[in-house]
């Protein structure tokens, strides 16, 4: 008893003088929710991609116009070029999911008004009522989905490890709702990215929790929302197949998961499974390799080369395809062999950050708002590694500048950078000095320098006019100190994933001795 009540006191003394954990822990991530939707919601009252800039505007209007097409026609013609479905002006490119939340919140928009999304003469709406609406719908989707993934997450992170820490748990899941990219490109630029990644949260706290199948429903939801979750998917597998072969029946294990996934997707493609080329139009929606191996001045390996390597005139489309494909498999490959060797909860985390990194530098057509991927598993460890999480999130920032610059998005980008800083070194709740080792020395200044760089980069490229010669000149720098970031973590985290196997293997022979 004695034993038991001193256990208590020792825990409750972690969270004394800690303004994030007045009452119980219910409490405390009820104000870190409502406080996360608070800034949501006036984030979203700023301009949005493509505000007034016809005749094709920008992200907005693409959601809104998919909105319009699947409520008004028939879901077997969504994917279709015709006379009521032009595909040239934003047609649907994302998977059947994508499709049928547009016709769930075209739903919600018609009921409330309908001339936002009829068809043909709701083409470029533009509204206070309009937009109000389809803030809310990003919203709703937000907090129904990528909340509960991320409270589902960190209450099955801490159980799993053992690390009962209040704090830790308050400090970790005000990082993942507050996480400024996320926020600045769903609810000021417009997307619904909150439910692809909300889904994929879930599938890795379902995984940590050992409820694979759930994990491969959830995975498999959040692959047939947003195809780019395919960056997550080398390390979903090679986790769950290293898995399957320390089950007792391997093959029957290989079975249950596969027809888990197989079924998963036949009920959502299934309006499309009544002919081969039905599927082979949606797929060719989905793949989009006549746009180019990059566009704009995205911070990944093929654009960043491009400065030197002009990759678009001396290589066909055919031969970029090969060359990413098989850059992308060399990238991810180590990453999945270790999992397959020794799958561990804390080595797939490392997994779904390597494997997603290389699919940013090394895939083909990847946009500036893809490093959202990466930033993800790198926002799981952030108690693991709040120096890495801290650098990406800051270089991911950097990397979309010029982006949320056109979006006239400013104000929103430094008030969540301040915040983020903010709440990354509250005082009594991020890791200690032992768990974050600070970096001395040369590495010190390095770091000091790519950072009073990078600030200057804001200040340049929001005062000064590139010269007419090189009118890109600072997109391109940004691009290029972004990368190099980039890429010294994506080594970092690949390493370190290895390391993680000898140190098991030690504590193992520390055990036996």
């Amino acid at each position: 008893m004695e034993k038991k009540k001193s256990k208590k006191s020792t825990e409750g003394s972690n969270g004394d003088g800690c303004w994030l954990l007045n009452g119980s822990t219910r409490l405390t991530f009820g104000c870190i929710t409502v406080f996360a939707l608070l800034v949501r919601v006036i984030v979203s009252l700023n301009s949005y991609s493509g505000a007034g800039d016809a005749p094709k505007f920008g992200d907005y209007e693409a959601q809104r116009h998919w909105m319009e097409i699947t409520l008004n026609i028939p879901a077997k013609k969504w994917y279709q070029n015709s006379t009521v479905n032009d595909l040239t002006y934003w047609g649907l490119d994302y998977p059947p999911l994508t499709a049928y939340q547009s016709y769930a919140h075209a739903l919600f928009l018609h009921y409330f008004h309908p001339d936002s999304v009829a068809l043909f003469t709701s083409r470029g709406h533009e509204s206070p009522k309009g937009k109000l609406l389809m803030r809310w719908t990003v919203l709703s989707s937000d907090v129904l989905i990528f909340f509960a993934a991320a409270i589902y997450f960190v209450i099955v992170y801490y159980d799993n490890g053992g690390k009962n820490k209040q704090q830790h748990m308050a400090w970790h899941l005000a990082l993942i709702l507050l996480g400024p990219c996320l926020i600045l490109i769903d609810h000021g630029h417009f997307q619904y990215n909150c439910i692809s990644l909300g889904l994929t949260i879930g599938a890795v706290a379902a995984i940590l929790s050992k409820n694979e199948l759930v994990a491969c429903v959830l995975f498999s939801l959040a692959l047939n929302h947003k195809q780019m979750t395919a960056y997550f998917a080398p390390a979903f597998f090679s986790h769950l197949f290293g898995k399957c072969l320390r089950h007792r029946n391997p093959l029957l294990r290989v079975l249950q998961l596969g027809l888990v996934v197989v079924g998963t997707f036949i009920l959502i493609w299934w309006p499309y499974l009544y002919s081969v080329d039905a599927v082979k139009e949606v797929l060719s929606r989905l793949a989009p390799f006549e746009r180019g191996i990059y566009e704009d001045y995205v911070a990944n390996f093929w654009c960043t080369t491009s400065v030197l390597i002009k990759w678009k005139r001396l290589f066909p489309t055919p031969s970029l395809r090969l060359f990413s494909l098989g850059a992308t498999l060399l990238g991810v490959l180590p990453s999945m062999v270790q999992q397959i060797k020794a799958p561990s909860d804390l080595g797939f985390l490392y997994a779904l950050l390597n494997s997603s990194l290389s699919f940013y530098l090394f895939s083909f057509q990847v946009h500036e708002k893809s490093i959202l991927l990466p930033l993800l598993p790198a926002t799981l460890l952030a108690l693991e590694e709040p120096l890495l999480f801290r650098w990406l999130t800051y270089f991911a920032l950097l990397s979309m500048f010029p982006l949320l610059c056109r979006d006239r998005l400013i104000l929103p980008y430094v008030a969540l950078l301040i915040l983020f800083v903010l709440i990354y070194y509250v005082p009594g709740i991020r890791p200690t000095k032992k768990r974050e080792s600070s970096p001395t020395g040369l590495k010190k200044l390095a770091m000091i320098l790519v950072l009073l760089c990078s600030f200057f980069l804001h200040i340049v490229y929001v005062t000064l006019r590139p010269p007419q010669k090189y009118p890109f000149l600072f997109e391109a720098v940004i691009m290029l100190l972004s990368c190099s970031q980039f890429v010294t973590i994506a080594v970092y985290s690949n390493l370190k994933q290895w390391m993680l196997e000898s140190s098991i293997w030690m504590e193992k022979e520390k055990k036996v001795q």
